[in-house]
């Protein structure tokens, strides 16, 4: 069981109290997909994504980024036991949506600039493990969503704010990816 001090626990709390779903929550999902695009391959039932514009326009894009933060109000409001709250989502993503494990089978990992070129790829013997490709992905949506919250609170966003917010977000993936072992 995760231990929340009064802080991170009343930070939290406050974060998503005061935060604009409509806006925060199709903010972090386009960032995701325009930062990291070969993420998009996981959205191919979104329409058009075939550039920036287009990602952040589209009503799919959206409307998920709105779905991912109700999903953490979940989590806001069980904080005690988030794990038990994700254990029928993390369910329903591996067994009834049948979302294949072999999707997050990578032998090589390569990230590109905008223009397309090479910045970082990254080649493996074995394949990663199904659960830490999972919690790899769930991790970059997480990150862009500190991003777009940072950006959004300005100085209110402190050493002390991230901290909290992301353990917060690092237990939120974990718990989402423990049935892909």
């Amino acid at each position: 069981m995760v231990q929340w001090t009064d802080f991170e626990r009343q930070t939290i709390q406050s974060i998503f109290g005061k935060m604009d779903y409509d806006d925060v929550g199709p903010a972090a999902l386009s960032r995701c997909l325009i930062v990291y695009p070969w993420t998009q391959r996981y959205f191919g039932n979104f329409g058009n994504l075939s550039n920036a514009a287009a990602i952040q326009g589209n009503p799919k894009v959206a409307a998920h980024g709105k779905t991912v933060l109700q999903g953490l109000v979940r989590a806001v409001k069980n904080m005690d036991d988030i794990k038990a709250t994700f254990t029928e989502l993390s369910v329903l993503h591996s067994d009834k949506l049948r979302v294949d494990p072999d999707n997050f089978r990578v032998n090589e990992l390569s990230f590109y600039t905008s223009q397309g070129h090479i910045l970082l790829s990254i080649v493996c013997p074995n394949a990663f493990s199904y659960m830490s490709i999972c919690s790899f992905l769930l991790q970059l949506l997480a990150d862009c969503l500190t991003i777009v919250v940072a950006a959004r609170m300005g100085a209110a966003f402190t050493a002390d704010v991230q901290g909290a917010f992301q353990k917060f977000l690092a237990i939120v993936v974990c718990s989402l990816c423990r049935q892909y072992h």
